[in-house]
C-alpha cells in the first residue's frame, strides 16, 4: 500500500551529527516534510513532544530510545527507520503490537565495522594502550606482545560482520574457527571457515571475536564459565552489543591474568559511568561504539536510512526488523 499525502518525517535527536548536512535528505523532498532536531532528547516526554504527529521517525542514534510508553502516545506513527544494523534500542515486540514497522540497515556496513574490530585485535595484540601509556610514563617495559599470524581466531556469530572478520582473519594467515545458532555444511564452505561447538572454540582459539547481534539468547552468553574456558593468555574482542558479555566476570578474569587482553567497542550503558571496572584494567582497548564511524560508513547509513523510508512510503517494504 502507498502512503497517502506527504508523510511527516522526524529525526529527533541527531547528535552526534549523523545525517544533518547530508544531501541523501534532499531525496525526501517528494514524500514529505523532515523535521530535524539536532541535541539530543533527554526524557520521554521530550521525545514523544519532537516526535508528535509524526508518520515516520528516522533514528540516527541508537542512544534515542523507543517502547510502549512513547508508542502510545504517537497514534500516527507508522515507521522508525534506524540509522543503524542493531535494533536494541527499539522495543520491536511493543512496535509491532502498535502496527509500526521497524526496518535497519543488515550488512550495510559489515566492511566498515569488521575494519574496525579487527584494528582493534591488533592494537590489543601489541598492547599498543598500555605501552603507550607506559612510555609515556617513563617506563620502558619489556612484556611479550602476541603474534597473530598463525594464532586461531574463534568468530562467534557469523553474520555480515563476522563474515568479513573471519576472511580478514585468514587473510593475515590465522585459522579461522566459528560458532553460530544455526551452522551450515554451506555456510562454512563460503566463509572458509570451521564450525565447532562455543565450548571448543573458547577452549581453543587465541583470539575470541564476539559478533552476535543482542537477544535474550545472546544476553550473557559470555559468562563466568565461558571466560574460564578460554586459553591462557587469549584475547577477548566485543563488536556485539556490552550485555553479551557479563562485565564483572570479564574483569576478574583480566585482572587474574587468566586473559591477556580485552578490546570492547560497545557497554551495556552507553556511554559508561566514570567508574566502570573495565577503565581499572591494565590490558584493555576501549572505543566509543565507533566501529562504523568513518566517512565511508556514514554514507552508507545515511543512504540506506533514506532508501529504507522512501521503500516503505512507495509501498515496498524492506529489511523489516520486527515481521
Amino acid at each position: 500500500m502507498v502512503f497517502e499525502g506527504r508523510a511527516k518525517i522526524v529525526i529527533p535527536g541527531d547528535l552526534p551529527v549523523q545525517i544533518q548536512g547530508s544531501p541523501e535528505l534532499e531525496k525526501l523532498k517528494p514524500y514529505g516534510d523532515v523535521t530535524i532536531y539536532k541535541d539530543r532528547p533527554e526524557t520521554s516526554e521530550e521525545k514523544v513532544r519532537r516526535a508528535a504527529g509524526a508518520d515516520v521517525i528516522m533514528n540516527t542514534r541508537g542512544s534515542v530510545k523507543w517502547g510502549e510508553a512513547e508508542f502510545e502516545h504517537l497514534p500516527n506513527l507508522k515507521l522508525i527507520s534506524l540509522c543503524s544494523i542493531g535494533t536494541d534500542m527499539i522495543d520491536l515486540k511493543a512496535a509491532r503490537a502498535r502496527g509500526i514497522d521497524v526496518c535497519n540497515l543488515p550488512g550495510r556496513t559489515a566492511p566498515v565495522v569488521a575494519e574496525h574490530i579487527f584494528g582493534l585485535m591488533w592494537a590489543l595484540a601489541k598492547r599498543a594502550s598500555y605501552l603507550t601509556e607506559q612510555v609515556k610514563a617513563g617506563q620502558w617495559p619489556r612484556k611479550n606482545n602476541v603474534m597473530l599470524q598463525g594464532k586461531t581466531l574463534g568468530v562467534i556469530g557469523t553474520g555480515n560482520t563476522g563474515a568479513e572478520m573471519a576472511r580478514l582473519g585468514r587473510a593475515v594467515g590465522m585459522n579461522v574457527i566459528a560458532w553460530t545458532f544455526n551452522p551450515s555444511p554451506e555456510r562454512a564452505a563460503t566463509l572458509g571457515v570451521r564450525y565447532v561447538e562455543l565450548d571448543e572454540l573458547l577452549k581453543t582459539a587465541d583470539v575470541v571475536s564476539l559478533h552476535v547481534a543482542a537477544s535474550d539468547k545472546t544476553r550473557g552468553l559470555i559468562s563466568k564459565r565461558e571466560l574460564a574456558l578460554m586459553k591462557q593468555g587469549a584475547l577477548l574482542v566485543n563488536g556485539a552489543r556490552g550485555a553479551v558479555v557479563d562485565t564483572a566476570a570479564l574483569v576478574d578474569a583480566l585482572n587474574s591474568e587468566h586473559l591477556g587482553g580485552a578490546a570492547v567497542d560497545v557497554y551495556e550503558q552507553e556511554p559508561p559511568p566514570a567508574d566502570h571496572p573495565l577503565f581499572a584494567c591494565e590490558q584493555v582497548i576501549l572505543t566509543p561504539h565507533c566501529a562504523d564511524m568513518t566517512v565511508e560508513g556514514v554514507e552508507l547509513l545515511n543512504v540506506g536510512v533514506v532508501e529504507n523510508i522512501i521503500a516503505f512510503l512507495d509501498g515496498r517494504r524492506q529489511n523489516i526488523a520486527n515481521p
